[in-house]
């Protein structure tokens, strides 16, 4: 099926917000030591321009990556790490970097798995926090952009792999869509 993409945060826009994030997060831990985590696939364009924003002569970077069965992330599915991370984070701060917040259980199981690894503090930090489908109260601590809709791409995230290269966030609308919401 092909598929239009509209922008809904170019590239300017969002490059622009990642060096605003880069320097509250620097306000927020100076002077403490810091390990950002990203989470894979998503996160890994955002985390790689956010953490060069992040002055920090102490950060510590480490990537995770979760698996899911039997019913995805949401309640009776079961989630695990396919990549688990290398970092102690035991007495350390912990920027977990998301690529997007949609539902929040998988953000839920990462903090509660960070926390119980003895994190001295666990925070969060998306490129795009949607709360279209969020099933879970969930503080995101650093948002990039506030979206309540629409199936995105782009920076990192993908439809089937596909979009994560491209440099913007997309929302991805199916063609027979598209021509629909032309027609008067």
């Amino acid at each position: 099926m092909a598929a239009e993409l509209k922008t809904v945060i170019d590239s300017a826009t969002l490059q622009k917000r990642v060096a605003e994030l880069g320097a509250q997060i620097s306000a927020h831990y100076a002077g403490q030591p810091l390990v950002a985590v990203c989470v894979l696939k998503g996160a890994f364009l955002f985390f790689a321009d956010l953490v060069r924003h992040i002055k920090n002569d102490a950060l510590e970077i480490d990537f995770l990556r979760l698996a899911s069965y039997g019913g995805g992330t949401s309640r009776g599915g079961r989630t695990t790490f396919s990549k688990d991370l290398e970092v102690d984070v035991a007495g350390k701060h912990v920027l977990l970097v998301e690529d997007v917040v949609d539902t929040g259980h998988s953000v839920l199981f990462l903090l509660e798995q960070l926390a119980g690894r003895g994190a001295k503090s666990v925070r969060v930090c998306t490129a795009v926090d949607k709360h279209e489908r969020r099933e879970v109260d969930l503080k995101v601590d650093f948002a990039g952009f506030p979206l309540q809709k629409g199936f995105i791409v782009g920076y990192g995230m993908d439809y089937a792999e596909k979009y994560r290269e491209l440099d913007a966030v997309y929302e991805l609308v199916p063609e027979r869509d598209a021509g629909a919401r032309e027609k008067p």
